[in-house]
Parts: structure tokens; sequence; C-alpha cells
């Protein structure tokens, strides 16, 4: 008996830092529950660009080539046993996240929590699961979207981040009318801003240490106003991230203990002022930071809500002085593993300060906010479009932050290759 020949799928493949290699591989049909979907269309995320510089994000390093991407969407072009509410050449989007859809968590709706969850593009489990960087994928369909008409490919996946924000605003209880100030305008940030003006926020100012995003967020609509903070010096920054451009904290190598010391000999311990000394410091700066951006301003009294897009310490210090009294602080970036907080000042002023990770039971707002002209400024967040067997150079350009133009970087699109 002659084999059977499969057809194969054209994959941008990780195999460490920056050693990205376009492969062909075998596509096997969609098993129970899944459909094959050619992807059209997936952004370039943040925790992507981590994954191609270091080879890792935060904890989470890369063990085997690993095909990057969950920002996408594309076309059924097969259904496999037991999913009868698609079609073939249906249009969707592709919800990253595969969850177990038998925990606690998953039953009260809260799958993003979900302890099986498999994300696609993330090294967070082994085998890692393969991310939207390739020409055809299978792909659970109940993770699957329907597109509006009226919905583009590359709105589609731009579903994927502003779900991020979404969530985020339902938990914070954003609402018509207030104040909100945002720190760092990456996409994230921008997104933020963009959703708390449909939201209707009588104010939304903007953060950051890039002048030049900072121009293109107030003149794209994104913000009513905008701060330069000064570039953190290096003594401070040693202890924190960069609020425009955080990286992934460094992992010291270890036997496997989870709390990263060593079996041979305890860790010493540093005299007792250094750390009082550097918590006072860190936070008085802080506190003058912030009381600098609410003077900028003209809002002596705070905003209402604050999202914390950086993951940067400094920002998320400054977040809690910036927020008003009885206000919240909504923590989205990523960039920290561990931040010093004034938790008293939060306290004694009642702010709330909440975490937001990833998103559940977003999708259709997203694809609706995005196709109905909601959010009018989104679509100018793709600045650059590249094929897919220019994927390398995809990420080149996204972590430069500039093209060879000189031309801002913020939503890198990778798309199928042209005929």
């Amino acid at each position: 008996m002659s084999p059977v020949a499969l057809p194969s799928t054209t994959a941008a493949v990780l195999h460490g830092p920056r050693d990205m290699r376009i492969t062909e591989r075998t596509l096997w049909p969609p098993s129970q529950g899944q459909v094959q979907v050619q992807v059209v269309s997936t952004g370039l995320c943040g925790s992507d660009l981590h994954y191609y510089m270091q080879g890792r994000n935060g904890d989470f390093a890369v063990r085997a080539p690993l095909v990057l991407g969950h920002e996408a969407a594309g076309i059924i072009t097969a259904i496999g046993p037991g999913v009868s509410n698609f079609s073939i050449g249906q249009r969707v989007a592709i919800e990253a996240g595969i969850n177990c859809r038998a925990c606690g968590f998953c039953d009260k709706g809260r799958y993003n929590l979900c302890k099986g969850m498999r994300f696609c593009s993330s090294a967070s489990i082994y085998p890692h699961v393969d991310g939207t960087l390739q020409t055809r994928m299978n792909h659970p369909a109940h993770v699957l979207h329907p597109l509006p008409d009226s919905c583009t490919f590359e709105q589609a996946a731009l579903a994927e981040p502003l779900s991020v924000l979404i969530h985020a605003s339902r938990r914070c209880k954003l609402a018509p009318s207030q104040s909100v100030f945002v720190f760092g305008v990456g996409a994230i940030g921008l997104l933020a801003c963009a959703l708390a003006k449909h939201t209707g926020a009588s104010r939304v100012v903007a953060a950051d240490i890039n002048p030049q995003r900072l121009e293109w967020a107030k003149k794209n609509g994104f913000a009513d106003e905008v701060y330069c903070l000064p570039t953190p010096s290096p003594a401070h920054s040693s202890h924190s991230t960069s609020p425009s451009a955080p990286t992934a904290p460094s992992i010291p190598k270890t036997n496997g203990m989870a709390n990263g010391t060593t079996a041979s000999k305890p860790a010493p311990t540093p005299a007792p002022s250094q750390p009082t000394m550097h918590s006072e410091d860190s936070l008085r700066k802080a506190k003058e930071g912030a009381m600098t951006c609410l003077a900028a301003f003209d809002a002596k009294d705070g905003f209402d809500v604050v999202f914390e897009c950086t993951g940067a310490e400094t920002a998320i210090q400054m977040s809690v002085f910036v927020a008003t009294t009885g206000g919240r602080v909504m923590l989205i970036g990523m960039g920290t593993r561990s931040a010093l907080m004034p938790l008293s000042t939060a306290a004694l002023r009642e702010i709330d300060i909440m975490g937001s990770f990833r998103y559940a039971n977003t999708y259709p707002e997203a694809l609706h906010l995005l196709a109905s002209g909601s959010l009018p400024t989104v679509s100018r967040l793709v600045t650059h479009r590249f094929g897919l067997s220019e994927t390398k150079k995809a990420f080149e350009t996204l972590a430069r932050g500039v093209d060879d133009k000189g031309a801002l970087v913020l939503k890198v699109m990778v798309g199928a290759d042209s005929s």
C-alpha cells in the first residue's frame, strides 16, 4: 500500500534567541472538535518579541522549537469530527487560549485563570502549543469566533489585544465621565486610551518616556494630553524597567528550586539599612514624579482610573500617587516580576489596586467594536506589514521601534506571502 501524501504548512519557527527559521511541516487533518484555519493576519505582540529576542518571556523559557503569534484571524479550510457550527470558507478570529472547560474557573466563566490553560505561542507549558505564524493550523472550534461582515482580518487580529483592555475595563468598572490616566503608549496603552474614550471618559491623558510615541498618541486622537517622563537614571533603572520598553527580567541559574536559591549555601543577608534606604528613596522619587505629572495635567486631585500598561516598577509606584482618593489602579503591564508598592498610601486613600490577566468572554464585544467603527482610531495602530517569509525582519523592525526611514513602529502585522 502506498503511503498517503499529507499537505504541508509553512511556519516561522523560533529555535532560540533571534533564530527564526521558515520551515515546512506536515499538516494533519483536524481532529475531534477542531477546525483547520488558513491564517491571513497575525499581529506581533510584546510577549512574542520577548521570546524572539531572549528565548524566554519572564519565567517561561523556550524548550523546543516554537511557532510564535497569537493575535490572528483567518479562513476555515477544513472541519473535524463533531463540529457543526462552522463552515468551510467562513472567516474567523482565533482566540489563542485553549481552556480545559472542566475546572471551577471555567465553570464560573473565568477561564483565563484555568490551571489547564494551553496558550498558543507560550512556553508556559511543555510540550509548547504552536502559535499562528504559519499558513494553516488546526484549532479547537470552541475558541474560534465568526467575523462580522464588515470586519477585516487585520481588525480581527486586533481583537486579541483589545480583549485585554475590555477585560481590564470590566474589572475596574470603567464608566462614563471618569478621568483616565494611562502609563505607556505602546499598543496596549493606546488601546486603553481608545477604549476609555469610547466609554465616555471625561478626560484621557497618557505618560511615557518616548516623546515620539506620545506625539503620535495625541496627534492621532488617542489621548487628550500627554506628558513625557524623564528617563530613569542608571542607578534607579537597575531596580526597574523603562516605562515605554519593559524587558523580561533575568532569571538566575539555580538547581531548580522555585525560590531561585541554591542548595550549597544560603544567600547572603543584606545589611538592614540597604533595603530600607532604597525603599524610601524609590517611593519618594515615584511620588515626586507623580506630583510633577499631576501638575503638568493641572489635576491636583488625581485621576479616577489609572491603567498601568508598562510593567515598570517606577510606573507601578507612580500609579498609586496619580490616582484620586477612592480611585482604581489597574495593573496590566507584566515587565517586572516584583515591585515595591506604596501600600500604606493606597490603604489610607482607599485606592483599589487590581490585577488583570489576559481576558475571558471578550471576543464578541471586541469584534463588534472593531467592525462597527466605534473605535475609529484603532486601525491606525497597524504601521507595518510583512509576509510570512519576512517574519525575522518583522521582529527586528518591531524591536528597533522605528523602521529604516525613521518612522514609528507600533503594531506589526504578518500575513501570507503574496503569490
